[in-house]
């Protein structure tokens, strides 16, 4: 074991992940947790993903090929949550809070989701929060075809090292860029779709729902179809 955080250290790991579900890692707990069906996996495989999302997090932080948002960007923002999460929420881009902090999903629309996930008695921390873009575009635009194809790698890269069962996409953008559709968000509702081997679920955005709130209805219909199809009823 010494030996063993030793290298770890020496590869820049400098913390590793909680106990969770895969493993043996133990399940959230508390009122607003629920204990998730346990899928297989080791302290190995997590040191794994740690070591291939941090190099990856440094290729994105270092990327230039979108001249406009290298230019005017705080941070680069690449995602937060455990290396095996079970279930990746899928976003837009980044925004003006996001581009400050470095980390996804912290303004209103954050607030919101976090309330969404823990609607559904899981914790922020037991799922996985990234972007379809990983830099702000300039007043919140919605991302251009040419930028989406250069961050393409990278949130592909992310889902294939994470391998979730689970992807929730977020709004149009997101949908789209992950299914490679066109369809509108409102018709790709209410179905299942796949990337890989995750099962893929889509519903609106929460800065739509801040915009629109009779949504919020639509929105927790989806997230109860989802966890329904986890074993866990809402």
């Amino acid at each position: 074991m010494k030996q063993r955080l030793e290298s770890l250290a020496a590869a820049g790991v400098k913390q590793l992940p909680k106990a969770s579900r895969r493993g043996g890692r133990s399940a959230a707990s508390g009122p607003t947790s629920t204990a998730l069906p346990p899928a297989a996996s080791g302290v190995d495989a997590d040191t794994d993903r740690i070591r291939s999302l941090r190099i990856l997090n440094q290729q994105v932080a270092d990327c230039t090929q979108c001249v406009e948002l290298a230019a005017t960007r705080t941070h680069t923002v690449f995602g937060v949550g455990p290396p095996d999460a079970r279930i990746c929420f899928f976003g837009e881009a980044p925004g003006a809070d996001e581009d400050a902090s470095g980390e996804p999903f912290v303004g209103r629309a954050g607030e919101l989701l976090t309330k969404i996930i823990e609607a559904c008695k899981l914790r922020r921390e037991d799922v996985y929060i990234l972007n379809v873009l990983k830099c702000r575009p300039p007043g919140n635009r919605p991302p251009l075809p040419g930028e989406v194809a250069n961050c393409r790698r990278f949130f592909e890269q992310q889902l294939e090292i994470i391998a979730p069962e689970y992807i929730c996409c977020l709004g149009t953008s997101a949908s789209h860029a992950l299914l490679g559709t066109a369809e509108p968000i409102g018709e790709l509702r209410k179905r299942w779709f796949a990337h890989g081997s995750a099962k893929v679920i889509c519903t609106y955005h929460p800065s739509y729902l801040l915009q629109n709130p009779a949504a919020k209805r639509d929105v927790w219909d989806d997230m109860k179809v989802m966890m329904s199809d986890m074993g866990v009823e809402l």
